[in-house]
């Protein structure tokens, strides 16, 4: 996150007709959130402005409960949302310039790394599986508009869905309680330099999300339909 030197309710819901589609692209599966319950915080700017900048990362503790965003089942991701704060101008300006650009974010699913056999662990280490076109943001300043993915991404249990921000995104809460927390994909050797260019934006490229905030809270939640679950046999063959 990144501190600027000092809500236009527009929306981009998702719809009856477009939910319709996205559930009928994953058949008869079950409708899901994650990361709900956006309501009780606040995103940062205009007041005490703060932003996410180039980074990737994920929620790991939502109050009481941990790893809202690491999935338990199979399916298919088929939107997210984000809470945006309302930065004035000359905060808008100060982001553009030092994050090379205006706002972006993208949705990316992440993969727990897999070590060969022999080979030490590597906690907290993710392969980047799959992720969503990027979406501007600056339209939708101080709304919270849901983006339908062109195309679902397909989830696995133990996967983390999680938010990347190749400028900056001002979809962050902060002067929250030590239980939410948050983790990052920068050098963890150097988690206070939110300068680095730490965004996880290749697809099949690992990277160790060593770096943990407490305190503030990623404005975002995922929209996913688990497979269905068979209820029947299958017919056996004579």
């Amino acid at each position: 996150m990144f501190q600027a030197p000092m809500r236009k309710q527009l929306l981009v819901a998702i719809g009856t007709i477009v939910a319709a589609l996205l559930v009928a692209s994953v058949a008869l599966g079950r409708v899901s959130e994650l990361g709900t319950t956006l309501d009780g915080d606040t995103a940062a700017c205009p007041d005490n402005c703060q932003a996410v900048g180039q980074v990737s990362g994920f929620q790991v503790q939502q109050g009481t409960r941990k790893n809202p965003y690491r999935l338990r089942s199979y399916g298919k991701v088929v939107a997210f949302s984000v809470k945006l704060g309302t930065p004035n101008a000359s905060q808008i300006q100060f982001f553009n310039k030092l994050f090379g650009g205006p706002p972006q974010i993208m949705l990316t699913v992440l993969k727990p790394y897999e070590v060969k056999k022999g080979q030490p662990k590597q906690p907290n280490k993710y392969v980047l599986a799959g992720s969503s076109p990027l979406f501007d943001l600056q339209s939708y300043f101080g709304s919270e508009p849901s983006f339908a993915l062109p195309r679902p991404l397909t989830i696995k249990p133990g996967y983390v869905v999680g938010i990347t921000v190749p400028t900056w995104a001002p979809a962050f809460a902060v002067n929250l309680g030590d239980d939410m927390q948050w983790r990052s994909s920068r050098d963890p050797k150097n988690c206070d330099d939110v300068r680095q260019d730490a965004a996880q934006d290749i697809r099949g490229s690992a990277r160790t999300y060593g770096c943990v905030y407490k305190t503030a809270r990623l404005l975002y939640t995922v929209t996913y339909v688990a497979d269905p679950k068979p209820t029947t046999p299958a017919p056996t063959k004579k």
